[in-house]
């Protein structure tokens, strides 16, 4: 007789302060974290670079996800740096496959941990499963065998860490990569100013509206408990969930080693990336309204991939975000449409953008 699959329930966290991206009364400036898990499957030890944002990724999800996880992790930075000298930081099983084949992987896992627990031959519950692929995997090369996992609706959890490049093999042009951005492919020169002419694929919303059915939300590491309670929700959703995180990486994007985490909250606050997660019972999408709204030029120059911009660039990138807030249902005020003229930023190239070296520095 076939036995029943229980799975785990994960509580949720009380979101509050810089930690959070819902509507609290505490304040955005409070930083405040709840009390977390102590455990870490995710352990010192790798050797990722300094203020890397898919090494925070991977640690908060770990953290949020508990012992009783098991993890697939594509060919990409993380497994390069993680699996170093026949090792790897995680107490939780983990196993490397090739990046095409993240999706494929973790439906077949998912699959086979039903069958044994039904069947008696593995006690359960059944696992948080989990595969954790960079953008060049899940929006490149990897991305119709998650696609068809999702279709499927294995129970799994499925998540982009988006590093916006190729960063694992000399930060080549992905297509998650940010019109205007300097990459080793997308040089900028007379022929091509601009450097990436394309703008980003929009990963999430394709998943979302591709796969009705499916728990899907997008997240930075700039909200770490918004993070992990999205792992949890992407977990406790009964079939399958993706999750699109956006995780800067210095090497790639040049800049100051401790702003990741600002730069985490910067992209959400200058429009650039929508902070949001779809209901599939009611197939409705629910934005997070960040209490700050940025000209997009403080989040661009706190990074050396867009020194070379153009004003008319710059005009573009903030067109882009102003769309973004009308999509979520937020007001563009007169400051921000005005940065959608190249000339302004002309006028302003002398008065505000010569500023000193630490510009973009702190909240």
């Amino acid at each position: 007789m076939a036995k029943e699959v229980v799975r785990q329930h994960l509580p949720l966290m009380e979101e509050e302060g810089r930690g959070a991206a819902t509507d609290d009364e505490a304040g955005r400036d409070r930083h405040y974290l709840p009390d977390t898990p102590e455990e870490d499957p995710y352990q010192a030890g790798h050797r990722t670079c300094a203020g890397c944002g898919p090494a925070i990724e991977y640690r908060w999800v770990l953290k949020a996800a508990g012992q009783d996880t098991v993890v697939a992790g594509p060919t990409g930075c993380m497994y390069v740096a993680n699996s170093t000298y026949l090792c790897t930081p995680y107490t939780v099983p983990w196993a490397h496959t090739p990046i095409a084949s993240g999706g494929s992987f973790t439906a077949g896992m998912a699959a086979g941990y039903e069958a044994l627990i039904r069947k008696g031959r593995h006690p359960g519950p059944y696992p948080n499963i989990i595969t954790m692929s960079g953008d060049g995997s899940a929006a490149d090369i990897g991305l119709g065998p998650i696609s068809g996992a999702l279709y499927r609706n294995h129970d799994a959890l499925f998540i982009c860490y988006d590093n916006e490049c190729y960063a694992n093999t000399g930060i080549q042009v992905s297509p998650t990569t940010p019109y205007a951005s300097m990459t080793t492919f997308t040089p900028f020169g007379k022929a091509i100013p601009e450097g990436t002419r394309l703008p980003p694929k929009n990963l999430a919303r394709m998943m979302a509206e591709g796969h009705p059915h499916c728990y899907v939300a997008t997240a930075t590491v700039g909200y770490p408990v918004d993070l992990m309670n999205k792992t949890r929700k992407g977990l406790n959703h009964r079939g399958a969930a993706f999750m699109h995180c956006f995780t800067p990486c210095q090497k790639g994007w040049v800049y100051q080693t401790s702003m990741t985490v600002e730069i985490g909250r910067r992209v959400v606050e200058a429009g650039l990336f929508p902070v949001w997660e779809y209901d599939p019972e009611q197939r409705k999408y629910h934005y997070f309204h960040p209490p700050v709204q940025r000209p997009v030029t403080d989040y661009l120059a706190m990074q050396g991939r867009f020194g070379h911009m153009l004003p008319e660039h710059i005009a573009a990138i903030q067109q882009a975000a102003n769309q973004n807030w009308e999509t979520i249902g937020m007001d563009v005020s007169a400051e921000l449409r005005e940065g959608e003229d190249p000339e302004r930023h002309r006028r302003m190239r002398d008065e505000t953008y010569s500023m000193p070296l630490n510009r973009g520095v702190g909240a």
